[in-house]
């Protein structure tokens, strides 16, 4: 494995007393591509929001060896990047004012916008594909040019990793794959470490080189997608039988078959 990045040690969280996450002992290295998988509840978004540093766990995380809570928030945003699942936007922002906002932390109460900020939002949305909608307003996009905004701005942030909750959700085949093959580029040409929770397993299987297997709240599996994508380990866990079938390109269907108890 790479240079550590993150580490959790035993690590979990719970809200209202209700545990969402248990004894998650885990190291992401650098340059990793790792999809996070599991049913819904399974403690996927969680996970990710501990990575990041905004919520407190128990046990231990850590940000390149050293106790996460310890980090400035200002220096964790330089490092990691958050894409959550759902924008709801208040104000109708111009694409661009929303892409710039991902240079926030490296601003100051005197500091005005810099070449160096516009030039990273525009190489930002070159890689994303949206530089002709620069001047929209975001309600009046589609929700993969949506869901590639938020990507920009993530982008222009110029972190090492990002985290990205569910980018794919709600959007059809051509948008999923655009945007997987985005992320593949910024693991590949950049060296981004990405963290990504998804539900579509075979598009887990295809991009992502480790897969994470949760189940309430516990991982189950940790490992290649070969490892992981088994039946003896998919069937418990999503209580339907399966079968399994390799796509030529790397990836594993996964086609359900009936219930586990029928």
């Amino acid at each position: 494995m790479n240079k550590p990045l993150l580490e959790t040690v035993r690590a979990g969280f719970a809200y209202d007393k209700e545990a969402v996450l248990r004894d998650i002992s885990l190291t992401i290295g650098e340059g990793e591509f790792i999809g996070i998988i599991g049913p819904n509840g399974s403690g996927k978004s969680t996970l990710l929001k501990i990575l990041g540093g905004y919520l407190p766990a128990s046990g231990r995380v850590r940000f390149r060896g050293d106790p996460i809570e310890n980090c400035s928030r200002k220096a964790l945003a330089r490092a990691i990047a958050w894409v959550p699942q759902e924008h709801p936007m208040a104000f109708p922002f111009r694409v661009m004012e929303l892409v710039m906002m991902g240079r926030h932390p490296y601003a100051s109460p005197l500091r005005f916008e810099t070449g160096e900020d516009h030039r990273a939002a525009e190489k930002a949305m070159a890689v994303t594909g949206i530089a002709a909608l620069a001047s929209r307003r975001f309600d009046e996009i589609s929700g993969g040019e949506k869901q590639r905004v938020m990507m920009a701005g993530a982008i222009a942030q110029n972190t090492d990793a990002l985290l990205l909750d569910e980018p794919t959700a709600a959007l059809d085949i051509k948008y999923q794959i655009e945007i997987l093959e985005i992320l593949k580029h910024l693991n590949q040409d950049e060296n981004k470490t990405l963290v990504v929770a998804l539900h579509d397993l075979h598009l887990a299987s295809r991009y992502c080189h480790r897969l994470i297997l949760l189940d309430r709240g516990r991982i189950v599996k940790d490992g290649s997608p070969a490892d992981v994508l088994t039946r003896e380990t998919l069937e418990p866990v999503y209580g339907v039988r399966v079968r399994l079938l390799a796509d030529g390109e790397g990836g594993i269907h996964i086609s359900p078959e009936a219930p586990c108890n029928s």
